[in-house]
């Protein structure tokens, strides 16, 4: 266990000789959240307290109780620092549900009470959801409509009386805790986890911190067995660890902030003022952009809670190698299109009532996901799209046998052909994903159906090197085989302890380089 702790003082090391971000002589701003300075990952930060964090950490690996206490609190901790005082939402949600799980529990033979209380935490959870990101668009809505009445029908007491929009905070990875203690309420009502009998227990498995603002959402069934045992870190799971960690941060630090800021960024601002040919390139970047962003925290989260002793399932597995749309929500975001998949389109009836239903449900079940991304006719165009394409996949492998082939039973030509239709599919998708409105995504088509240019490629290579080497090793990677991913972790894995010290301090160093002048959150912060 000592071993981890000497690779991070190394890398902390590093950070301190460059100025990553910590000044001993503001010990101060530790202790305070600082809204234009967030706790991430990939801050010096946060490297700095792990260190110290773990150091402690190791020396309660014997004792449960106050292992779980500890975590807690830092995790408590890390979100304030994230999010600032809405860290007591967090421990609301979970004060109401371990209650309401532990009276389900006592309530085994009333059906309808059970499900009563169900349906309590379904409206406590959904309704805070809804107060946060839905009010302030219902609100929105209202006023737009009442102004456009006014001018229709000349009610000039309409337009008068109107107020001033406003928008509401989001609390920093609301979506994600909330889903997870759902989850934890509907597992118990179907027997599959029995409730913890310690509030601070359920506390613990709600705010642990490595997935706690963007995810993956971990199931109950999945974690809580874990937390009760002694974490024991091997050399495999350090090495594993480190080899995701240093994979997270070179997708965020490297690759997608940095396409972000120099190009993305600037193509979904004015999309007008870029040929067709720069718009398309934009649609790719963002493509990588988010991939890396978002797989890249969960490839952090996923090493820092195996150094903690906790197992992530997977979140991401190269999903712009899909053959089909079915198959790439198979890859994407996994925990998220699982869980959907579970509680919602399982609960609405799944394809056990007929093709016609299955269709509705598929169509409903993405609707819904993208209006859980946020409140925005964007979000509901992405979501709806989605759905209309798993739809329509799956009429076309009931009415075509030919189609129902998929994986490896694919014969090559038809993967590759396969690959390169989801892709661009995807692609079309994610335009209204990121643009500001659906008119802006639509303006971003509107220039590449109608003013491509071809010949202003030559002219984007040269005034963007760095951006186009960047695209160009960030879609190389993603579609390497997977034994290549496979022989890069072994290397890292089984590397002396000095060498990993180097790999790290390697991976700190070259983000370091392609650091923008502030801090670039993460995508899905704001879900």
């Amino acid at each position: 266990m000592e071993a981890i702790e000497h690779l991070l003082h190394s890398a902390g090391d590093f950070l301190n000789s460059i100025g990553a971000e910590f000044d001993p002589e503001r010990c101060a701003d530790l202790f305070l959240y600082q809204p234009d300075s967030p706790m991430l990952f990939t801050t010096g930060q946060f490297f700095f307290l792990f260190i110290a964090f773990y150091a402690v950490f190791t020396t309660l690996r014997s004792n449960m109780r106050a292992r779980i206490i500890y975590v807690t609190l830092f995790s408590l901790y890390f979100y304030y620092k994230t999010g600032g005082l809405w860290f007591m939402l967090l421990i609301f949600t979970a004060t109401s549900d371990y209650l309401v799980g532990r009276c389900i529990a006592s309530c085994a033979g009333s059906g309808a009470r059970r499900r009563w209380l169900v349906a309590l935490s379904m409206c406590v959870n959904l309704g805070m959801l809804s107060a946060f990101k839905y009010a302030s668009l219902m609100y929105n809505m209202f006023l737009t409509l009442l102004q456009s009445a006014g001018k229709l029908f000349h009610v000039a007491a309409w337009e008068q009386t109107v107020c001033e929009p406003f928008d509401v905070f989001l609390p920093v990875g609301i979506s994600f805790f909330t889903f997870q203690s759902m989850s934890y309420i509907i597992d118990i009502y179907r027997g599959r986890v029995a409730p913890l009998k310690r509030w601070v227990d359920y506390l613990f498995y709600i705010s642990f911190f490595p997935g706690l603002v963007a995810g993956p959402i971990v199931r109950a069934c999945d974690f809580i067995p874990q937390m009760y045992g002694k974490p024991a870190l091997s050399r495999e799971q350090m090495g594993e660890g480190l080899y995701l960690v240093i994979c997270g941060m070179l997708k965020k630090c490297v690759i997608s902030d940095y396409i972000s800021v120099n190009f993305v960024d600037r193509i979904f601002d004015a999309p007008a003022l870029y040929t067709g040919v720069e718009n398309l390139l934009g649609v790719y970047g963002y493509a990588l952009q988010i991939y890396c962003d978002f797989s890249g925290y969960s490839d952090m989260a996923i090493g820092i809670a195996l150094w903690l002793g906790i197992r992530f399932r997977i979140n991401f597995d190269s999903p712009y190698r899909s053959a089909t749309v079915t198959e790439f929500w198979r890859r994407w975001h996994i925990s998220l299109s699982t869980w959907l998949k579970d509680y919602l389109y399982v609960s609405l009836g799944g394809n056990r009532k007929g093709l016609f239903r299955t269709y509705v449900n598929l169509f409903l079940t993405m609707l819904l996901g993208g209006l859980w991304h946020g409140a925005s006719w964007r979000f509901m165009a992405w979501g709806a799209f989605h759905g209309i394409a798993l739809a329509a996949h799956k009429w076309v492998m009931a009415h075509f046998g030919s189609f129902r082939k998929t994986g490896k039973e694919m014969t090559p030509l038809r993967r590759v052909a396969g690959i390169i239709l989801t892709f661009h599919l995807v692609c079309f998708g994610w335009i209204f994903f990121r643009a500001d409105s659906v008119s802006a995504g639509c303006e971003v088509l509107k220039r590449i159906f109608t003013a491509f240019h071809p010949e202003a490629l030559r002219p984007f290579v040269e005034g963007y090197p760095v951006v186009t080497l960047l695209l160009a090793l960030g879609y190389v990677i993603h579609f390497l085989p997977a034994r290549t991913d496979g022989a890069v972790r072994r290397l890292v894995t089984r590397s002396p302890l000095l060498l990993q010290a180097l790999y790290l301090v390697i991976a700190v160093f070259v983000a370091v380089q392609f650091r923008s002048a502030g801090i670039v959150p993460f995508i899905y912060f704001q879900f």
